[in-house]
This record gives C-alpha cells, structure tokens and sequence, in this order.
C-alpha cells in the first residue's frame, strides 16, 4: 500500500472535496426551488457527484494508495439504496 501523493497526477483529493461540496451544495439549491422539475434536476446533479466520488475511491483503491478493505465500508454506504432516497 502507497501513500496518496498531496500531488498526485488525478488530484483525486481535490476532485473528491469539489464533489462533495457539490453533493450539499446541490441538495441545499434543490430544496430551494418550487418546481418539481427543478429538484429533480439539483438531485439528479447530486447524485452524480456521489458517483464521481465512488469512481475516486475506486481509483485510490486500484492504484494501492489504500487498502480496498479500508474503502468497502464507503462504497457499502455510497451503494445503499437509502442512501438514494436522501437524494
């Protein structure tokens, strides 16, 4: 097992915090809006960014930079249908 490099060539430490913020941020403009649709869209928007950092994790899982044990218990969390249903 490596270390995640604070450089390394994906800046998957980065990408992971700007999707996550997405996540919240997302949520809180969705809440906001009047119309269904416009909900729907802010989810939807959500959504993908919990899969963006489900698709980092997997990276950081392939490239060793930790072990796959150590990331199992997120993707369980991150792939649980209720999870889905907050958002």
């Amino acid at each position: 097992m490596r270390q995640l490099p604070v450089s390394d060539g994906f800046n998957l430490i980065e990408q992971m915090r700007r999707a996550s913020t997405s996540v919240v941020v997302n949520i809180s403009e969705g809440s906001s809006r009047k119309s269904q649709t416009e909900r729907d869209r802010c989810d939807e928007m959500a959504r993908g960014s919990v899969i963006e950092i489900d698709s980092c994790c997997d990276l950081i899982g392939e490239e060793n930079f930790v072990a796959i044990e150590n990331l199992e218990e997120l993707g369980k969390k991150i792939k649980k249908p209720s999870f889905y249903g907050v958002i």
